[in-house]
């Protein structure tokens, strides 16, 4: 007989077994409740710290602020750092409990995208948290401070959701269930990356050089968006990624359009064809062998896509799309696919600043996802061939005269620091355990995704630690994250709060 995906789910509804008990989880809730003002105030202040990644002074401010936060909650808190001087440096502590079987890991990461404050519209800064009513672009209004905060306000500013809301709500479950005297059944670690937005190219030296500090049975990632529909979710995997930079070369120096034009080559114009010719009108790669190596999903990971709700009609109407890529499949069908996507063009000016010239050069940046399968510089590799198919002479420096001479089609290619991606196994006894956890804390089924759609480098904990990982998104769906006006919807963080005290708490044999 066919085992169903929440035939697990659906015997704890039926016998009553229950592994975070209404009263904890009901004490957790009114604790929150009593204090919310408080922690958003706390919350505010923590947001308002720049965090841009490569701003290692604000970094610092930003970690400093993490272990003063663990500290004050009773957790002995220190930076861990691998053997490269002047790395951002992870915030780390340890709660051991006594007879305590199991040991689980919590990791979220603090520092953010670059900011461009020209681009948040409405009264909005990045670091100058506010209140507002619903997000900008749909009318939102600005709210004055008032003594209560209601769940159904946003908070504005560069982390709010991705991913300061994670170190917030981990650090939050812990203290309620601490301040609510619940005696805790797992040793618990927390483990806060200051380096994630710049693709955590030292987290691997921070793992070798602290392995045994380490070590756990779990670590669950709280990090990302929930589903569109706003319901729980818990996801079993990431996609990789790596960028790739191309820069197409035209004329020396600017030529006026009018003398030259017919006759001097336009790199715009060659950098856009050769991007037309990497995908057809369905958003199919065209790209030998793009698809070829990816890992399908197994009977009961398609299984789980099926229960999932379908929210693309939502999307098309909230985002102004009439026609989806794909060619039919459907979103989540989708999300289990390596992507090929232009994350910005740049050649000489457009509107106001425009010129009439023939530019020197033309720029896109590529960004590759990758599924389960993809390995980085396969992928890389296979985009390279292509380019050379279309009669490009690749090169990785400025051209030389003599380059330019001997090549009518030219292309700088540069790469940036890439990861696979990663998905752990639904049969997991210990994933089954999390799921019946996240489960007693809502009236409907959790979506269980086999991966999600964004990049984390979960790879290095199965590749240097050993460790299974599951991720555990808490924020709302339409926070910006990575864009302009990045905002947190208080209900998540709350609910947030909720789901990782649960987890703490899981039953696990």
């Amino acid at each position: 007989m066919k085992i169903k995906l929440y035939f697990f789910i659906a015997c704890f509804f039926q016998t009553g077994l229950i592994a975070f008990s209404q009263t904890t989880q009901q004490k957790v809730n009114e604790y929150i409740k009593e204090i919310d003002v408080f922690l958003i105030n706390e919350y505010m202040q923590f947001v308002s710290i720049p965090n841009v990644t490569k701003d290692s002074l604000n970094i610092l401010r930003n970690a400093e602020f993490i272990k003063t936060m663990m500290e004050s909650r009773g957790i002995k808190a220190e930076f861990l750092t691998g053997i490269t001087p002047k790395v951002n440096p992870v915030v780390f502590g340890e709660v051991k409990v006594p007879g305590a079987k199991y040991t689980l890991s919590f990791y979220a990461h603090y520092d953010g995208q670059p900011v461009n404050p020209a681009k948040w519209t409405g009264g909005l800064e990045p670091f100058r948290p506010l209140f507002i009513d619903k997000p900008i672009e749909q009318g939102g209004k600005i709210l004055k401070v008032r003594d209560r905060v209601s769940p159904e306000w946003r908070l504005t500013g560069r982390g709010s959701a991705d991913d300061k809301a994670g170190v917030m709500t981990i650090l939050n479950a812990y203290d309620a269930l601490v301040k609510t005297g619940t005696a805790l059944k797992h040793n618990i670690k927390f483990f806060f990356e200051g380096e994630e937005e710049d693709g955590s190219t030292h987290l691997d030296e921070i793992f070798k050089k602290n392995k045994d500090k380490l070590q756990t049975d779990l670590w669950v990632i709280v990090d990302g968006p929930r589903h569109v529909s706003g319901k729980k979710m818990i996801s079993f995997g990431v996609r990789g990624d790596v960028n790739m930079n191309l820069t197409v070369y035209g004329p020396k120096r600017p030529l006026h359009s009018g003398y030259y034009g017919n006759w001097a080559p336009n790199p715009a114009l060659s950098l856009v064809r050769l991007l037309g010719k990497m995908k057809d009108d369905n958003g199919n790669i065209l790209i030998d062998g793009y698809y070829d190596d990816v890992v399908p999903l197994s009977a009961r990971e398609k299984e789980a896509i099926a229960q999932i709700p379908n929210i693309e009609e939502t999307l098309k109407k909230e985002l102004g799309i009439a026609a989806p890529e794909g060619n039919g499949k459907s979103f989540l069908e989708l999300l289990h696919l390596p992507t090929l996507n232009i994350n910005g063009i740049r050649s000489a000016d457009v509107g106001e600043l425009a010129a009439n010239i023939i530019p020197v050069k033309a720029e896109a940046t590529l960004d590759l996802r990758l599924v389960l399968g993809n390995e980085v510089d396969k992928q890389i590799n296979k985009v390279v061939k292509h380019i050379e198919k279309n009669g490009f002479h690749v090169i990785d420096h400025e051209p030389t005269d003599e380059e330019r001479l001997k090549y009518s089609k030219l292309i700088k290619i540069t790469r940036g620091i890439g990861y696979p991606a990663q998905r752990t196994s639904f049969d997991l006894p210990i994933a089954q355990s999390m799921v019946k956890a996240v489960q007693t804390t809502v009236d409907y089924p959790v979506i269980l995704l086999p991966s999600m759609g964004g990049s984390l480098p979960l790879y290095l904990f199965e590749k240097t630690l050993y460790a299974k990982v599951i991720t555990v998104p808490v924020v709302n769906y339409d926070n910006n994250q990575h864009a302009e006006n990045e905002n947190v919807q208080l209900k998540f963080l709350w609910e947030g709060i909720e789901t990782i005290a649960a987890i703490m708490m899981m039953d696990h044999q």
